[in-house]
């Protein structure tokens, strides 16, 4: 009788861990995410940055704010074309 409730006691754990394991597993996944999205954010940020002193021989602004920056970050290139391209229409 005694090793019956001791494998009852090493199942339970060993569901605990797994369980443990993947719910660790779900909330990793979206931070590496949040991750990458802050690190591309910045990188635009400092990509408007560049493009406004260099811009501002020639009279070319974006206004640098998040929004800005992670649309810059997530598209590059696209983005900045996007951007100005924005702000002659608007």
């Amino acid at each position: 009788m005694g090793l019956d409730i001791e494998l009852g006691v090493i199942v339970a754990y060993a569901a605990g861990l797994i369980l443990l394991y993947f719910v660790g597993w779900i909330l990793i996944i979206p931070l590496k995410y949040l991750v990458k999205l802050i690190i591309n954010g910045i990188m635009g940020g400092v990509l408007l940055f560049l493009i406004n002193l260099l811009g501002g021989f020639v009279g070319l602004y974006i206004a640098i704010n998040p929004l800005t920056a992670v649309i810059v970050g997530f598209l590059g290139v696209p983005g900045v074309v996007l951007l100005i391209v924005l702000q002659y229409i608007l």
